[in-house]
């Protein structure tokens, strides 16, 4: 008999929000902030170069925005969701959102590879992803304990695969644990990535 152990979940939904002008309202704040908040377009120059984020400067966006509040409850029923299906032993309302901020993705920016440190769940909303947007790719956290281990087939099944990449889509939402490291390739859309990610905490 074979086992899976260890296994690492990805949760990937639709926002599903009755609010049908959310993601409008959300791209038009996005792009505002990204115009006006010239200590996030500083920040931006040196750390994510070509790109615009508000990490750096607004980093509690569903604090200091009505619609990004908005977003937060709608993130928190799928937060709950997927907590249960990890089998967390806390109650899933003991996750707060503790960090929300805007990503401006032009093309050929990158985000390379990084993880979310002191906080349990990640993830990002995506508000506008055109064609050929670059996806989310997820590395397989063993990868510094393989040492002699051979690579995989191409063809290989997505849970034997080092790497996985993840096609973002427009109104959906992507979460995963935290220390689960990932990066977003180089965009080669001809339109801006517009995403919101977040970090929840155990508090």
């Amino acid at each position: 008999m074979i086992q899976s152990l260890f296994p690492t979940s990805v949760y990937f939904a639709p926002l599903a929000s009755k609010d049908k002008s959310l993601n409008s309202d959300l791209k038009k704040e996005a792009l505002t902030y990204a115009r006006i908040d010239e200590e996030g377009q500083a920040w931006s120059a040196k750390n994510y170069p070509g790109g615009y984020t508000s990490y750096g400067s607004i980093a509690q966006l569903n604090q200091a925005s009505t619609t990004f509040e908005i977003l937060e409850k709608e993130i928190n029923k799928h937060v709950r969701k997927f907590v249960k299906h990890l089998e967390m032993d806390i109650d899933p309302k003991e996750l707060k959102m503790t960090s929300c901020w805007v990503n401006v993705m032009p093309t050929n920016v990158i985000h390379t590879m990084h993880l979310h440190p002191l906080s349990v769940i990640s993830g990002t909303y995506y508000v506008q992803t055109p064609k050929n947007s670059s996806a989310i790719k997820f590395e397989d956290p063993r990868l510094d304990s393989f040492m002699a281990s051979p690579p995989r087939k191409h063809n290989a099944k997505v849970a034997n695969q080092r790497h996985h990449s993840l096609q973002p889509q427009e109104g959906h939402v992507v979460l995963f644990e935290s220390w689960l490291r990932h990066e977003v390739p180089a965009n080669q859309a001809d339109k801006e990535r517009i995403s919101i990610s977040f970090n929840y905490g155990w508090v």
